[in-house]
């Protein structure tokens, strides 16, 4: 049995853990964390540093201004965690790459199990393609979403950054771009519209043929079964920073 503290108890993501949770008698939520208080199955506290129950891991869809004080709290709290926020800042992620000398994390900009095969297929392709394709990136995402553009388009592009033979510069739409498009570039584009969940295209485009690979988020499901994942795959582990890359071997 996983015993599981959920930081965001009762924001949109908060809720589809906790209707994944409810249909696992693996896993259990002890105590919730939310700003707002509400009726739960669960004890709901306002911070980490408030909850007394045990817990073998802290899951977190949040806001990324509490980021980094939910990290400290982990530490000196001695718990894992599985961080699924998105839109961190350097200063944080410096944190938690600190922190993770003390506790197990888990983080990721995209909990998607299929998002980060989609990375690895670039990583493989890239390579190849690199010299005679030029490389764009399009994300959709809906209309309260407020980073732009997306962690996870911005994952793609050092996926494959990571790969390619030459370094590539991101350029962040052509508005004023008045010059022509350099080899030495990934472009990428945002759009923000209506309830979509998600969905990242990588498109490479060669002379008189095209390449696509699209991920196509259907509902929010995935990344909350993907942090699941995470937070079974923590269980036990050393301090460490973890990544999808090590769930997927």
């Amino acid at each position: 049995m996983l015993h599981i503290i959920l930081n965001g108890c009762f924001g949109r993501m908060g809720q589809e853990i906790q209707e994944e949770i409810n249909q696992n008698k693996e896993l259990t939520i002890v105590a919730g964390i939310d700003r707002t208080q509400q009726e739960a199955d669960f004890p709901v506290y306002q911070t980490l540093a408030d909850v007394t129950e045990a817990a073998d891991v802290v899951i977190d869809f949040s806001h990324d201004n509490s980021v980094a004080t939910l990290v400290d709290q982990c530490v000196q709290k001695k718990l894992a965690i599985v961080i699924a926020t998105t839109g961190l800042s350097e200063n944080t992620k410096q944190q938690i790459d600190k922190a993770s000398q003390m506790v197990p994390i888990f983080y990721s900009a995209n909990m998607s199990l299929g998002v980060n095969v989609l990375i690895e297929a670039l990583q493989k392709i890239t390579p190849a393609l690199e010299e005679d394709f030029d490389i764009e990136i399009v994300e959709k995402h809906h209309n309260q979403k407020k980073d732009a553009p997306s962690g996870t388009a911005l994952l793609l592009a050092d996926s494959i950054n990571a790969a390619a033979e030459e370094k590539k510069d991101y350029i962040l739409g052509r508005s004023g771009q008045e010059n022509a498009r350099s080899k030495n570039e990934i472009g990428i584009h945002a759009v923000r519209g209506g309830t979509i969940p998600g969905e990242h295209a990588v498109l490479y485009a060669g002379k008189d043929e095209m390449i696509e690979l699209k991920h196509t988020a259907l509902s929010r499901r995935i990344f909350a079964n993907g942090a699941l994942k995470a937070g079974e795959f923590l269980k036990d582990k050393k301090p460490g920073l973890y990544s999808m890359s090590d769930l997927l071997k």
